[in-house]
């Protein structure tokens, strides 16, 4: 199963690096090394300088990735990715042949800018709330739950909550034993509760 995650400039290091370690650890602690295959995506196949000046090597670029069957958005500031159509296009397209699309914290911004969320429960970093519910009336935005799962779409809030979300991920796609190996092995305090 391939989990792709989406970066840009001023990406949160967690929102990304949290949910790789757990796809990552999840794979390798399985009975099936290969059972996710998770990599970075950017716009393009170039260094991307995530908050606090950290620099990460995307794997692929909008037009080289395989297929992604499960689509991470992560937050960070993410102003300038809502005025890019070929982000809002890609994320749209990507959308059609996800089995799940999720975001972390603001990524969720960009997932409502494309247009692929309508009606549904969400929710996102703390400090965002009442900006994601101003700027999209149509979303029911759900205050103090760590993340919110509408079936083919899961959102989380800020930074560290991508984690408990990710594993929820693992338990869905998966089992939950796996997803609770996964959280010892990390040792991580996983809440299992939205």
């Amino acid at each position: 199963m391939n989990i792709g995650i989406y970066i840009y400039e001023n990406s949160e290091v967690l929102d990304f690096s949290g949910p790789f370690e757990v796809f990552s650890t999840a794979s390798r602690l399985s009975n099936s090394t290969d059972i996710f295959d998770v990599f970075l995506i950017a716009e393009e196949k170039r260094p991307v300088i995530a908050r606090g000046g950290y620099s990460v090597n995307p794997h692929y670029n909008f037009s080289d990735h395989p297929k992604i069957d499960v689509l991470i958005v992560v937050g960070g500031i993410h102003t300038g990715e809502l005025k890019k159509p070929s982000v809002l296009d890609w994320i749209s397209s990507v959308e059609k042949g996800a089995q799940l699309v999720s975001s972390v914290c603001t990524g969720v911004f960009m997932l409502a800018e494309a247009g692929i969320l309508s009606n549904h429960d969400v929710t996102t970093h703390w400090e965002d709330i009442d900006d994601l519910q101003k700027s999209y009336p149509n979303l029911n935005v759900v205050r103090s739950q760590r993340w919110v799962d509408e079936g083919k779409f899961v959102t989380s809030g800020g930074i560290s909550a991508g984690i408990d979300m990710s594993l929820h991920l693992v338990s869905r796609l998966i089992n939950s034993e796996l997803a609770e190996k996964t959280a010892k092995q990390m040792e991580f305090d996983w809440s299992r509760r939205s």
